[in-house]
């Protein structure tokens, strides 16, 4: 899910929780309140389009007259991407705001610092926006549900379409110091199996606090490979993109993750130095025109333009946004009148074969007590200097 520096302002942000703090009592069982953190500021203020997004679409919900004659209040708070301000946000929303539910907070650092907290005070943690696989583990976590495909199902994927078109490449491997790259990273090697060993020329790890990649990405084109797995995020991708570009490398495949895909994050890069990247999704781009005559695309469309309408549509954060906040409120509307945290989480993890709009066809939500995984099957893609074209049927980590 990656995109543009789109973010909402701070102070917008702030002015959404503190003007929907009220009192306790009859008028909290008159509303389902919402918390979420986001990095509306710092590195990754991009992924703030998200919030911005679903809070349109819960006052469009609302206007519609709300959840089972609930109104819905979202609560979301800047983090700045920072694990310590998450854990402070979120303690704010449970304890003083006193939310239902956390929903779809971004970030694997960033849920990890508050993953036992919720826990141990029985919130929901739903749709986490972090492929991590740590997520889905209801036996020592049952209050936290993944919101993503992980990482490490990802990295297979991307393994497998190296082994079918290319299977004498010579591999260089760019990733993130932490969970997201680890993770991604495993999943990638483990689908290369036996042959990985002899396929991977070249590593490098960069920190997220670094300011560039630049010798990495020297020292990577220096080994011969011909094929690069850039496991990178926001302003990073588009460092390695144009990066590449400067020094006169382009591999024969070049893969980013999804989360890294958005063309507002393609557009610093320049768009002409993206030409023929690689990634994955399970998400239709409402801007592809093969979907141009689909209803949900042109419903998607009509909200933006009712709700949001200087907003650049482009920026695919806001269709993965708008998504997310269909599944929350399926999820809220199964839950009848027991809005209780333990029908929430009952109702989550109860799904089956739920139709998004958006979703690719074929694609729906099923979670079980055993699995919390929504969705596990994905499509590859290209990009073609305009927007991502789809590459093949659905695939699947099996």
């Amino acid at each position: 899910m990656g995109s543009l520096f789109f973010g909402l302002p701070i102070a917008l942000a702030i002015g959404i929780c503190s003007a929907s703090v009220a009192a306790a009592g009859s008028e909290i069982k008159d509303e389902i309140r919402i918390g979420q953190t986001l990095p509306y500021s710092g590195p990754l203020s991009a992924f703030g389009t998200i919030g911005r997004v679903q809070q349109a679409y819960f006052d469009k919900i609302n206007a519609e007259g709300g959840i089972n004659g609930r109104k819905v209040r979202f609560l979301s708070l800047d983090d700045s991407y920072s694990p310590p301000k998450t854990l402070e946000q979120t303690r704010k929303l449970v304890e003083s705001d006193e939310v239902t539910l956390m929903f779809g907070s971004l970030g694997t650092a960033t849920n990890g610092a508050v993953h036992r907290y919720l826990n141990s005070k029985k919130v929901p943690q739903l749709f986490v926006l972090s492929g991590a696989t740590r997520w889905a583990d209801p036996k020592n976590y049952p209050w936290t549900m993944p919101g993503m495909v992980t990482y490490e199902t990802e990295g297979v994927i991307y393994a497998k379409q190296v082994l079918r078109e290319k299977p004498d490449a010579k591999i260089a491997i760019l990733s993130q110091n932490d969970d997201f790259g680890r993770d991604y990273v495993a999943g990638f090697r483990r689908a290369l199996g036996a042959k990985a060993s002899a396929m991977i020329i070249a590593e490098a790890s960069y920190e997220p606090s670094a300011p560039n990649i630049s010798s990495q990405l020297v020292a990577l084109k220096a080994s011969g490979a011909n094929v690069l797995y850039g496991v990178t995020l926001g302003k990073f991708t588009a460092q390695m993109i144009r990066g590449m570009a400067e020094i006169g490398w382009k591999p024969d495949m070049t893969f980013v993750p999804t989360s890294a895909s958005s063309l507002a994050i393609l557009e610093p890069a320049g768009l002409d130095n993206a030409i023929g990247l690689m990634s994955l999704s399970n998400q239709k781009d409402p801007n592809d025109p093969q979907w141009a005559d689909e209803v949900d695309v042109k419903e998607f469309f009509a909200f933006m333009k009712k709700h949001l309408p200087d907003a650049d549509v482009r920026n695919t954060n806001y269709s993965a946004g708008y998504m997310y906040a269909a599944l929350l409120v399926q999820v809220l509307r199964a839950c009848g009148d027991d809005l209780s945290r333990e029908n929430v989480l009952r109702q989550a993890t109860s799904l089956r074969d739920i139709k998004l709009p958006l979703l690719l066809p074929g694609v729906t939500v099923t979670t079980g007590r055993d699995d919390y995984r929504p969705f596990q099957s994905m499509r590859m893609r290209r990009f073609d200097g305009k927007s991502w074209v789809g590459a093949g049927g659905l695939i699947n980590d099996e």
